[in-house]
């Protein structure tokens, strides 16, 4: 049952992140430029990445008690957010992709993706 949920789940975040760089390909590159593209499909990998994690410990953790799946949830948002820090750091820093249509792209990626785990959280 907690593998179907995660698969299922994992399988939702991908669809959203491949609409997200679908739509806002050409927008990207339009306004910020051919490189701007790299940048944004990294910054979706990002999101996806923290996301993934995050909701294989909302599934793997066992939480019997209300109080236990509180802690789990935060737990599981802890490390969403430590997990896009530290690649989003690595990112910038790296100096391969264009800094603010990455960070953007992180942004826009996390929050799309925020509904889903909540959900997740909740079944």
């Amino acid at each position: 049952m907690r593998g179907s949920r995660y698969a299922r789940f994992l399988g939702l975040a991908v669809a959203i992140v491949t609409g997200l760089c679908v739509i806002g390909w050409l927008p990207t590159r339009r306004l910020a430029g051919a490189e701007a593209v790299a940048a944004m499909v990294a910054g979706c990998v990002i999101g996806l990445l923290s996301a993934a994690l995050a909701g294989w410990l909302l599934t793997a953790v066992a939480a019997d008690t209300p109080e236990a799946r509180m802690q789990r949830s935060f737990l599981a948002t802890i490390v969403r957010l430590a997990v896009v820090i530290v690649f989003g750091v690595a990112a910038v820093f790296s100096g391969e992709f264009a800094r603010a249509p990455l960070l953007f792209w992180i942004g826009a990626a996390y929050i799309a993706l925020l509904p889903l785990e909540v959900r997740l959280a909740i079944l």
